[in-house]
């Protein structure tokens, strides 16, 4: 398995700082501490959200089967749409799903 901090490194030469800062949806000074090895604070919740975003992490949805974790927390965040039937599934079951975030 790939180190997250050598991914974040990866994905920042790959796609660009500003990019990178957008997806994991941190500032601008965290990213550079970060990547400096300078941040002053336990780095265990931006090490879950560079895997969470650029991993290759899989879950089971119960609607979708195996989903990457990217995608799963992409769909929890959808809205309801009462006219697509495979739309409102998802929404109703990650509504109580333990890979959502929201419900923990």
């Amino acid at each position: 398995m790939i180190h997250w901090k050598a991914l974040l490194e990866s994905k920042v030469n790959e796609v660009g700082r500003r990019q990178v800062e957008l997806d994991l949806n941190v500032s601008r000074a965290t990213l550079s501490l970060v990547l400096s090895g300078k941040y002053p604070s336990p780095t265990d919740r931006i090490e879950l959200i560079v895997l969470e975003v650029y991993g290759d992490a899989k879950v089971v949805c119960p609607v979708m089967g195996e989903i990457s974790k990217k995608r799963c927390t992409r769909e929890s965040q959808m809205p309801n749409t009462l006219s697509n039937p495979i739309r409102a599934r998802i929404y109703r079951a990650c509504r109580t799903c333990p890979n959502n975030k929201a419900n923990k």
